[in-house]
């Protein structure tokens, strides 16, 4: 009889608070020695993207933080080397005013990886316990409600084979500023900057309070969140390619499969071409 895999909080779940954001460590020497690590953990996991798509893996992630953390950043040096049939990326926004009339996970139900894939979520359904929380979109009782409900539902996907990996970009106020006045003075950023990124400015507190909230009742053993400190770029981004390269591999076997034997003596016959004991 199927019995589903219990669903057991952190004893320690992670804080805003405890995260340091300019430590020493977080500074590259150079842009070279970026570049190096950046290529390094770009073909790592290129490697695990090969691996579940010949296993018929499928995979989540989850891409949450502050307005100007580099979560879009983050993203596009994660996918940058990734075989684009692989993986999809999924920039969640308002809702739509025909999913507005369903239960909130509808939207992401649509929106799960097929056998193979990778689905990258730029935000997610937490907005419904930070967002939604916040601006009154969801009742106290929906918004508190949702913990559950989104612990529940991560429990299924888990169950049913889905890896689920749930990243934080964290930035200090003060970087957040700064990133904010350099959109304002960069034209090829102007976009970049909202009136909701503004107002959200005004409730950071609120949204620290929810934050650490979200992190207590949904960072579980199975699925842990995981804050990156977003204050240097380059290293978030490092970290972040390393934070999702463990996750996904860790009980993977991520060896190439073996060639087809009916491959090799096609080419054999038809092109000539002999293959090395080794890579049968």
């Amino acid at each position: 009889m199927y019995q589903p895999s219990d669903i057991i909080l952190q004893s320690e779940p992670p804080y805003l608070e405890q995260m340091q954001l300019d430590h020493a460590d977080f500074q590259l020497k150079s842009k070279a020695s970026y570049l190096k690590k950046l290529k390094k953990w770009q073909n790592a996991i290129l490697e695990v993207q090969q691996a579940y798509f010949h296993q018929n893996r499928r995979a989540i992630l989850v891409f949450q933080g502050w307005d100007a953390a580099g979560k879009g950043g983050a993203i596009r040096r994660l996918s940058e080397k990734l075989d684009p049939r692989g993986y999809k990326v999924h920039p969640i926004s308002a809702p739509t005013a025909e999913e507005q009339g369903r239960h909130y996970l509808y939207r992401f139900q649509q929106r799960l990886p097929i056998p193979g894939t990778i689905s990258i979520f730029d935000r997610s359904w937490y907005e419904r316990v930070l967002v939604e929380r916040i601006e009154g979109f969801a009742s106290e009782q929906q918004w508190q409600r949702a913990y559950q409900e989104i612990n529940e539902w991560e429990r299924m996907l888990t169950d049913d084979g889905v890896r689920i990996v749930k990243v934080f970009m964290h930035i200090s106020k003060e970087e957040q500023l700064k990133r904010f006045t350099e959109r304002l003075h960069n034209p090829a950023k102007h976009w970049k900057l909202t009136h909701e990124d503004i107002r959200n400015r005004d409730k950071w507190d609120d949204y620290v309070v929810a934050t650490n909230d979200m992190f207590r009742h949904t960072s579980t053993v199975s699925n842990p969140w995981h804050i990156i400190p977003g204050n240097r770029k380059w290293f978030a981004r490092i970290e972040v390619l390393k934070t999702v390269y463990h996750a996904l591999a860790e009980g993977v076997d991520l060896a190439p499969p073996t060639l087809d034997e009916s491959i090799v003596r096609a080419a054999e016959k038809e092109l000539g071409i002999s293959v090395p004991d080794q890579f049968m």
